[in-house]
């Protein structure tokens, strides 16, 4: 539910407050609020806006919201929190002792932008780690690729070496197989001469005159 007041300065660092929409009419002319920015929303910002919500709160009919910051933390932030907080205390009149609710809200604010600054360290460190991750497992990738390619390569050669031993072998086979039909050829040639010649002296064996 939005406030009807806008929100009083926090010790949680937000961004510039953005028109949402308009509540009962449209805003009196020369007071126009900034444009809503049409930012994809990174993955740190949805994190902190589900753990710090932003503020929402109307004014003159507007409807206006603020979203915790993500901007990175420096040395001087953490520096300015602990003085605004010592501020702020004094400015407020809170009681160092006993139950006091200016006290209560004033640390709740500090550790929600502890919680804020630490979150976006962290999320850096959590992207820092991921790209990091992802760059050696693209060198391992690489490194694996060109490996494979190179197994590749030496398997190829020995497909080529392979079939070339292969055409040889049958170029080899084919040889002495026209060897092998040549030379029996030949000697089924021989013994049909043979053969005929033992035919033929039978023949005149049988054929020659009787002697009485």
């Amino acid at each position: 539910m939005a406030s009807m007041i806008p929100p009083h300065d926090s010790l949680v660092k937000y961004h510039s407050p953005v028109v949402v929409t308009t509540a009962r009419a449209a805003p009196k002319k020369g007071k126009k609020g900034p444009a809503t920015p049409e930012k994809a929303s990174t993955q740190t910002e949805d994190i902190l806006n589900s753990i710090l919500p932003p503020r929402e709160w109307t004014e003159d009919g507007t409807l206006w919201v603020q979203y915790v910051s993500s901007t990175p933390a420096t040395r001087l932030d953490v520096v300015n929190l602990q003085e605004s907080l010592d501020r702020k205390l004094q400015q407020r009149q809170a009681r160092e002792t006993g139950i006091c609710p200016v006290r209560e809200e004033l640390y709740a604010q500090c550790f929600d932008e502890v919680i804020r600054q630490t979150l976006y360290e962290s999320s850096i460190a959590f992207g820092m780690r991921k790209a990091l991750t992802a760059e050696h497992t693209k060198a391992e990738l690489n490194n694996k690729v060109r490996t494979l390619e190179a197994e590749r390569e030496d398997l190829e050669g020995q497909v080529k070496e392979l079939q070339e031993r292969c055409e040889s072998i049958k170029d080899r086979e084919a040889k002495r197989r026209e060897e092998d039909d040549a030379a029996h050829a030949e000697e089924v040639d021989k013994f049909k001469k043979i053969n005929e010649q033992l035919k033929a002296n039978l023949e005149a064996m049988l054929s020659a005159p009787q002697r009485s």
